[in-house]
């Protein structure tokens, strides 16, 4: 497996976030896969909308994800932003 390079936007880098888990390109190449590690999920902050769901947001770049659909690239990072 080739290195990944690390091309994610310099204002992604030097956000204060957490390493949640990985997108990649599925075997057959027809969905995206999210490998999300739960122990850093579960220390994610979460919040409660109006009607009482819970959710957690996590961010992926779009730049990076567009090389995954296209091929150029072979991973990128799902992340969680710290406050």
């Amino acid at each position: 497996m080739p290195k990944a390079e690390n091309t994610e936007p310099e204002y992604e880098q030097n956000t204060n976030s957490t390493l949640v888990g990985f997108v990649r390109k599925s075997n057959a190449g027809r969905a995206v896969k999210l490998s999300i590690n739960t122990s850093a999920f579960q220390d994610c902050a979460t919040y409660v909308t109006s009607d009482g769901q819970t959710y957690v947001q996590l961010i992926v770049s779009l730049n990076a994800l567009s090389g995954i659909i296209d091929g150029s690239r072979a991973v990128t990072s799902i992340n969680h932003l710290n406050d």
